[in-house]
């Protein structure tokens, strides 16, 4: 591309690519795409966006172009790479002139920068960096700025990567510059404290951009450039100057206004300084040691004392929390429990915490954070009163504590509680009990205490497990405390259900439930949605659920009873409690509100079941409404699919009275066309399930729905095993409508799927087609024959996965079992593709089945194996005959898998048969059948497994074989048997 001809033309096209009007931007952005990969574009590129004199939006498209073209073409092997010799005047031109004038571009040109230095630096590049170094010593504003900018985005790159190599050539880098970086800072330091007296405002802010640029530079260096830090002097400087600097910007706050220009970038220079702690911490926590003392005096001092007052703010105060966390929790200074073990870094930074954290001293941050930090602010208050939803959703869980205030503050308490229990319970049960009783509604500060301290006793649940009697407290106390109906009064309510909530998985008496379960729905009649939403909170968490694996936690031995939600002591208050929270459903506005309030009413269905049945029906006709209400809020939608499930399962059979609304949920869930099937599919799956399930019948609308099924099968995604099972509903609910209608199209797409997919997704399709054969042995395999060979030869083959070899035998053994007719024609169509005898094809599937026997571990093949190769008796055909052994080996084997023998009579009986009066007891905490589960044992009540005597079955057909061949032609037969295979024969036929 010649440079001058085509800048003009390259410049043109860009122009066109920064129209609003599609019609001419669209053929600009094909004929850009076109020109990436021709030789010289991107010399053009650079020429364009560093003439200043251009249209900005121009030459930031030029910018974006050029950026993009480096991750796509800059590397050797990459297709359509640049030419070295373009390569090498594209570098000397991106830092041929620092004086970017527009700022976005300027950032711009440095990450370019940068993302040429990670693959070419300093190999390819080695002047980049002295280059670098001695711009950011020009005097001029402008260039020293976008050098210093530039070096920054390089370091901060070079200190990403990560390989053995490259970490080599970056700690060589941060030695040579780390002296230069120090003094660069220190003087942009200076230069700002300096200016921070006078009034040149632009001075000012163009100081102290430096200085934070600088100190980013520093950062990465320090954190990432030395392999052992602590033995650098000047890396250890540099960490004891920050707290140094600390203070003196922090005093600096004082004097910058909310309102000033540079407030803004002075936090962040705070904040930076903060970080640079941190990441050294987490990076090198040995080379930290030395830093503890200072570190933990220096944030307890602005965080917990009044030397904070008037300069630290939100941001800083959460950065210092987690310096405390991080040194309280480090593992790199907890000693092993054998003080042998222990590093002698370990030893030494355990006896500087240990130094630090003295009894006063954790005192005082104990009660700072619980009467201080706790304290609910006038801001949360009035977003308590304006806008009670958003107040029961603030952001907490995750990674909150890094970033928010509160949260940072309870996880502190929570590590700091942890590590010194010993020293703080005491302390803090002596906060409780100057709380003990009623407080007087008038006392705000008071209330805000109590609150603030019976947060702590629920955070520190599981440490005060020994130290307090919960179950006294909650008699004596907080069920007063709850019943208290004040307005004032209410951020105690919120709290005690909150903290009941929190204990109520440690330590609570399952007899006290009732009395929880009294107070619980009085609250949910509470006149603040607040106390009601959190009452609905603990009802779902801490209640509803099982508490599983508690004993381990708490490693004490306590009645399993104290745990398990027992239904008889809930179903008393079940329809006061569902009423009460459907009509919160109703009233509350938020979308995440009517959620979380919704998955509780789940809960509940969920834990009843079939109880639910008297008290759903106001719900049902609601959740119509909120379904067309949601149409923009998916999650929401995910959650009433929960709901309904749930639903489905209480009503059963009845749950066909809710088709109307049901199916149509379902069908748009699970339809992949629709754009919503994207967050609604899983759980749309699991509701069609259920549906089938509990559906008495098929009906015209629910057979619809399964048109989404063959672009689902298509996906071949992770919910592949759930549609396997929707179909089989399909199956078990009506066989003949649902086959004659879907059977072509499944049979192809099974086929599709068995081309390419791993032996677990073969033996679900298989059984799929193993269930059909059960359901309609007869027309059955004609459905599926294109299938059926494959399973054949698998057989022949010897197919070396035993669940899938299992499998194959299982739908084999059904159709030589049931279908001989089919079979025959089966054998004779294998035994014309391989090229033999069908007999002598059969004797090898007899062989093949007698050798993979052991492959099948479930008891219903096995016996089906043995019914099926005893169908082929009797026959005076060679082949079977010469396979008869191994036929009595497999009967045997099936006798010995079912045969239980009565002690009493002394005879075997076949534990596999099933009759009809046979009805299994559900116990309380069983859930009761579905209509799915009827279905089945109907089912089973006809098949052979089921139905027929493997006993007597083998009695006839040796009998029915004896009478073909006669006396001495059986006997001859029967001495090919092994003769203790035989004399356990005979002792499972005694008595016939």
């Amino acid at each position: 591309m010649d440079l001058n001809s085509a800048s003009s033309i390259v410049l043109q096209v860009l122009t066109q690519a920064t129209s609003q009007d599609t019609a001419v931007l669209k053929p600009a952005e094909e004929q850009l795409k076109q020109w990436e990969t021709q030789p010289g574009f991107y010399s053009v590129l650079l020429n364009i966006f560093t003439n200043h004199a251009l249209d900005v939006n121009v030459r930031w498209l030029a910018v974006l172009y050029f950026k993009n073209g480096i991750d796509r073409y800059w590397r050797r092997v990459a297709p359509h790479a640049l030419s070295e010799e373009e390569k090498s005047t594209l570098r000397a031109g991106l830092i041929a002139n620092f004086n970017e004038p527009v700022n976005q571009i300027a950032t711009q040109i440095s990450v370019l920068i940068a993302k040429v230095a990670r693959l070419d630096c300093p190999r390819q590049w080695p002047e980049l960096i002295p280059i670098l170094v001695e711009c950011v010593k020009i005097q001029d504003d402008l260039r020293q700025h976008r050098a210093l900018l530039t070096f920054y985005h390089v370091t901060k790159t070079l200190a990403s990567k990560r390989l053995a190599a490259d970490r080599k050539l970056f700690y060589d880098l941060a030695s040579g510059i780390y002296s230069f970086t120090c003094s660069l800072w220190n003087h942009h330091t200076d230069t700002f404290l300096q200016q921070i007296c006078g009034t040149d405002e632009t001075a000012v802010s163009n100081s102290l951009e430096r200085t934070l640029l600088s100190l980013k530079v520093l950062r990465k260096l320090t954190v990432h450039g030395f392999v052992e830090p602590h033995r650098n002097v000047e890396v250890m400087g540099f960490l004891h100057a920050v707290f140094e600097r600390l203070k003196q910007f922090l005093e600096c706050s004082r004097t910058i206004g909310v309102d000033n220009v540079c407030r803004d970038r002075l936090e962040k220079t705070i904040i930076l300084f903060t970080k640079v702690l941190l990441d050294f911490l987490d990076q090198h926590p040995f080379s930290f040691t030395s830093l503890i003392q200072r570190s933990l005096e220096f944030a307890v001092s602005y965080v917990f004392t009044e030397a904070g007052e008037g300069v630290v703010f939100e941001r800083f105060i959460v950065q210092c929390m987690n310096l405390i966390k991080m040194i309280v929790k480090n593992y790199a200074y907890k000693p092993s429990k054998n003080v042998e073990d222990s590093s002698p870094e370990t030893l030494e930074a355990h006896k500087i915490k240990a130094s630090f954290f003295t009894f006063p001293t954790l005192t005082e941050i104990c009660r700072r954070l619980v009467t201080h930090y706790f304290l609910l602010t006038e801001e949360e208050l009035t977003m308590w009163e304006e806008d009670p939803e958003g107040f029961t959703v603030e952001e907490t869980g995750g990674d909150s504590w890094k970033y928010s205030l509160r949260p940072c503050t309870e996880v502190l308490f929570i590590d700091i509680f942890h590590e010194y229990n010993q020293t703080l319970t005491p302390v803090l049960l002596d906060m409780v009990h100057s709380l003990q009783g009623p407080t007087n509604v008038d006392d705000t500060q008071t209330l805000l205490i109590k609150d603030a301290v019976y947060n702590a006793v629920g955070l520190a649940a599981y440490e005060l497990f020994d130290s307090v009697d919960f179950d006294q407290w909650f008699r004596s106390q907080l069920l007063a405390e709850l019943q208290v109906t004040h307005n004032r009064y209410k951020p105690i309510r919120r709290r005690v259900i909150w903290l009941i909530g929190q204990w109520i998985s440690v330590k609570f008496n399952s007899d006290l439930r009732p009395m929880l379960y009294e107070a619980i729905c009085n609250l949910l009649q509470d006149q603040d949605l607040v106390v009601r939403i959190e009452t609905a909170t603990t009802l779902k968490l801490n209640i509803l659920f099982l508490i599983e694996n508690i004993l381990v936690f708490l490693n004490a031995m306590l009645p399993v009873d104290d745990f398990e939600f027992r239904t008889d002591q809930f179903l008393p208050y079940l329809e006061s409690m569902f009423t009460l929270l459907f009509q919160l459903l109703q009233e509350v506005r938020e979308c995440d509100t009517k959620m979380h309030v919704l998955h509780v009413l789940s809960c509940v269905i969920e834990r009843v079941n079939m109880q639910i049945r008297p008290y759903v029906g106001s719900l049902v006709q609601y959740l119509p409404l909120l379904w067309k209400q949601s149409e923009e809020h998916n999650m929401l939608r995910c959650a009433i699919l929960t709901t309904l499930l749930h639903l489905v399962q209480g009503l059963g059979a009845d749950s066909k009275n809710i088709y109307p609304f049901l199916l149509p949920v379902i069908q748009l869930s699970t339809d992949v066309s629709q754009p919503p099937h994207v967050y609604l599919l899983e759980d749309g799956l699991e509701l069609w399930l259920v549906t089938l399930e509990n559906s008495p019948c098929l009906t015209p609308e629910l057979l619809r729905i399964f048109q989404n099924m063959s672009a689902l099968l298509e996906l071949s995604s992770e919910n592949l095993s759930t549609c396997f099972k929707i179909i089989n509903g399909y199956i078990f609910l009506s066989p003949s409508e649902f086959l004659q209608v879907n059977a072509a199209e499944l049979c192809k797409s099974f086929c599709e799927i068995l081309k390419d997919v791993t032996n677990e997704g073969q033996v679900q399709v298989l059984k799929v087609v193993e269930n059909v054969l059960k359901v309609n042995p007869v027309l059955g395999p004609d459905l599926f024959q294109p299938l059926l060979p494959s399973v054949f030869r698998g057989i022949i083959s010897g197919e070396r996965y035993p669940v899938v070899m299992s499998t194959y035998l299982g739908i084999m053994g059904r159709v030589l079992l049931q279908n001989k007719s089919f079979f025959s024609l089966l054998l004779n169509q294998i035994a014309c593709e391989f090229g033999q005898e069908p007999d002598l094809l059969l004797g090898h599937v007899i062989e093949m089945w007698v050798d993979r026997m052991d492959n099948i571990t479930q008891p219903e093949r096995r016996k089906l194996s043995a019914l099926a190769l005893l169908s082929l008796l009797p026959s005076d055909n060679s082949i079977i005959q010469d396979k008869f052994c191994g036929i009595i080996n497999i009967s045997v084997e099936g006798l010995h898998d079912v045969m239980t023998e009565d002690t009493e009579t002394r005879t075997f009986k076949d534990c596999m048969l099933m009759s009809i009066s046979e009805e299994p007891k559900v116990t309380e905490e069983e859930e009761p059948p579905t209509e799915q589960d009827k279905r089945k044992k109907m089912l089973a009540l006809k098949d052979p497994v089921h139905s027929v005597s493997l006993q007597q079955f083998v009695y006839e057909k040796l009998k029915a074989q004896q009478e073909l061949l006669g006396e001495t032609g059986f006997q001859a037969l029967m001495e090919t048997v092994d003769a203790e295979i035989v004399t356990q024969l005979q002792d499972f036929l005694q008595g016939f």
